[in-house]
C-alpha cells in the first residue's frame, strides 16, 4: 500500500486525536499529493470502514446526503412553498395549464440536445433492455411529449426535479438534484408576442419575490451565428465557440479568448473581432445601429434576428418592462436547441447580505452571496421536429426560473430579517382549562375539521393550559378555543387572540364564523 493509503487508514482508524482527515489533507503541501486524491482515498476508506463495521462489530452507516443534494427542514420548506405559490400564481395568471413527465427518459431522447453539457447527464444502469437517463431539464421531455401526443399548441407550466452530474456549489444554490419551474408557449403565432410575454413573466416573478435589483439580458442565436460568420468562425465551430462565449458571465474576456484560440483552434483575429461585438449592450437603438453595421449587415441571419429584437422591444415597451431589459451581445446560452431569441435574468444587487459563518454555509462570513442567473430561456423552434417521425416542427418559446438559487437568497433574507417563518397553517388550537375535558376537546376539534378549519389539539388527556398557550406562541397559531366547565354549561367557547391575549366568549354556533373572520384578516 502506498504512503497515501497508510495516512488515510490512520485518519479513518487511528486513535482519537491522532491523524484526523484535516491533518491528512495538510500533507499535500509537502508530499505533492493533491487534496482531491486525499479526499478520494478518505471517501473510499470511510466506505470500507462502514462495510466492515465499527469496533462493536455492527454495520456502520455514513449518515450524509449524496454530493450535490440536501435535506430541507420545515422552515425551509415553508419558504419554498411561498416561492412556489408566487411563481404558480403568475403562471396561472398568464393562462398556463400544467403537465408532468417521467423523471427518467430513454437515453436517446436526451442525447445530442445539450451541446458540451451532455456530459453532465446521469445515465442509469441497464434494467432490462432500455438505456435510460435522468432528465437534465424539463424542455426536452416537453418537446418529446408534444411530438408523441401530436400537440401543436399549448401554454403549459411544469415544476419538477431535474438532475445534473455537475460540480455542486451549495452556497450559490447549485446542486446535482434541483427543481426547475418552466413556462412554455408552443404553437404558430405572430413573431415576438409570446417571447415578450415570457419576459414579462420573469419581470413579474422577480418583482414579486423582491430579491433585489435585476436585469434581463436578451440576444438572438441568429445574431450570434451571423456574428460568428462575419468574424471568420468556421461553420463547424459555431456551437463550440458559442459554448465558450456563454462563459463570459463567469470568466474575463482574456480567459474566454484564450480558450477560443488555444483550445478551440480559432484564429486570434477572429477572436478579437468577436470581442468587439460581445462587449456591446443597449436596447432597440443598438439593434438599429447593428442593422447599419457594415459587417453584420452582410449576414441575412443576423439581420433577421436584429429585426426581431427591435420588434421584441416594441412589445416590451407596451408590457412596461423595458426598464429591466438590456440587449446584450455577450449572452449565448450554450444549449444546442435554441434557434432564435434567448434571454437570462441576473441579480445585479443581492437583496441580502450573508449572515452565516463558514462552518454553516461553506463560505467566509464576509464574502458576498453570489447566485448568478436566476432565470433563462429562449426560442426553440426545431426541437419538437427532432422527435416527430415526419419532422413536423412546432415553434416553441419558454423560460425556466432558477428556483434553487432563489431559495438560497430567500433563506438568507429570512435569516437577516429575523423573520419568524410559520411552518404550519393551523388557525386555532382547541385547549382546555381544567382536567377531564379530553372528550369535549375532541368533539370540538372534529366540528372544526369538518367545517374545513385548520385546527389542532394536544395529544394529552389533561394538558396544562400554560403548555397549550406556549405551544401556540411558539408555532404562531393565532387563536385558542378554550373549553372549561362553565363554558360548556353556558354553551360558549372562550376565544383567545394569542398576539394580544384578549379573550371573548363566543357562542358555539358562531365560533366557526368568528375563527374564519379573524384568520382571514391575517
Amino acid at each position: 500500500m502506498n504512503m497515501l493509503g497508510i495516512f488515510c487508514i490512520r485518519a479513518c482508524y487511528g486513535p482519537v486525536g491522532f491523524w484526523t482527515a484535516t491533518r491528512v489533507r495538510s500533507l499535500h503541501s509537502f508530499s505533492g499529493i493533491t487534496v482531491a486524491q486525499i479526499d478520494e482515498e478518505v471517501a473510499k476508506l470511510l466506505e470500507l470502514k462502514a462495510q466492515l463495521g465499527g469496533d462493536d462489530g455492527k454495520h456502520q452507516f455514513v449518515l450524509k446526503t449524496a454530493k450535490g443534494t440536501r435535506d430541507y427542514n420545515p422552515k425551509q420548506m415553508a419558504i419554498r412553498e411561498r416561492v412556489f405559490n408566487t411563481i404558480i400564481s403568475c403562471f396561472k395568471r398568464h393562462g398556463a395549464e400544467t403537465i408532468d413527465t417521467p423523471v427518467f427518459e430513454l437515453k436517446e431522447t436526451l442525447t445530442g440536445k445539450y451541446g458540451e453539457d451532455s456530459k453532465l447527464i446521469y445515465d442509469l444502469k441497464d434494467q432490462g433492455g432500455e438505456l435510460l437517463s435522468l432528465r437534465y431539464d424539463l424542455t426536452v421531455p416537453f418537446a418529446r411529449y408534444l411530438a408523441m401526443n401530436k400537440i401543436t399548441n399549448i401554454k403549459r407550466y411544469h415544476i419538477a426535479k431535474v438532475y445534473r452530474r455537475d460540480n455542486p456549489a451549495m452556497t450559490r444554490g447549485r446542486y446535482r438534484e434541483f427543481y426547475q419551474c418552466d413556462f412554455d408557449i408552443a404553437g404558430q403565432y405572430d413573431a415576438m408576442i409570446p417571447d415578450a410575454e415570457c419576459l414579462k413573466i420573469v419581470h413579474e416573478i422577480l418583482n414579486e419575490l423582491d430579491l433585489g435589483d435585476f436585469r434581463i439580458k436578451v440576444n438572438d442565436r441568429r445574431i450570434l451565428d451571423g456574428m460568428f460568420a462575419v468574424c471568420g468562425v468556421p461553420g463547424d465551430k459555431f456551437r463550440t465557440i458559442c459554448s465558450t462565449v456563454d462563459k463570459l458571465d463567469k470568466m474575463a474576456w482574456e480567459d474566454v479568448k484564450k480558450e477560443m484560440v488555444n483550445e478551440k483552434g480559432l484564429s486570434e483575429e477572429a477572436a478579437d473581432q468577436i470581442g468587439e461585438y460581445v462587449s456591446m449592450q443597449g436596447g432597440m437603438d443598438l439593434a438599429e445601429r447593428l442593422l447599419q453595421d457594415q459587417k453584420m449587415s452582410e449576414s441575412k441571419q443576423a439581420c433577421a434576428g436584429l429585426s426581431d429584437i427591435k420588434l421584441l422591444f416594441s412589445y416590451l415597451q407596451l408590457f412596461q418592462v423595458t426598464d429591466k431589459v438590456v440587449f446584450d451581445l455577450s449572452l449565448a446560452r450554450g444549449l444546442d436547441y435554441y434557434t432564435g431569441v434567448i434571454y437570462e435574468a441576473v441579480l445585479t444587487q443581492a437583496g441580502v447580505a450573508p449572515v452565516s459563518t463558514e462552518a454553516q454555509h461553506g463560505a467566509p462570513a464576509d464574502e458576498s452571496v453570489s447566485v448568478g442567473s436566476v432565470a433563462g430561456g429562449g426560442r426553440y423552434d426545431g426541437l419538437v421536429g427532432m422527435f416527430d417521425p415526419k419532422g413536423r416542427k412546432v415553434p416553441c418559446v419558454g423560460v425556466s426560473i432558477g428556483i434553487e438559487r432563489i431559495f438560497s437568497l430567500m433563506e438568507l433574507k429570512a435569516e437577516a430579517s429575523a423573520e419568524r417563518v410559520r411552518t404550519t397553517e393551523v388557525q386555532v388550537m382547541v385547549a382546555s382549562a381544567q382536567k377531564n375535558l379530553l372528550e369535549e376537546r375532541l368533539k370540538l376539534v372534529t366540528e372544526l375539521w369538518n367545517a374545513g378549519i385548520k385546527a389542532e389539539v394536544m395529544y394529552k388527556k389533561n394538558p396544562k393550559l400554560l403548555s397549550q398557550l406556549q405551544h401556540c406562541e411558539e408555532s404562531g397559531i393565532p387563536l385558542v378555543a378554550i373549553l372549561g366547565e362553565q363554558e360548556l354549561k353556558d354553551g360558549v367557547v372562550k376565544l383567545r387572540v394569542v398576539a394580544t391575549r384578549e379573550e371573548f366568549d363566543i357562542s358555539r354556533a358562531d365560533l366557526k364564523g368568528e375563527i374564519r373572520r379573524r384568520t382571514s384578516e391575517n
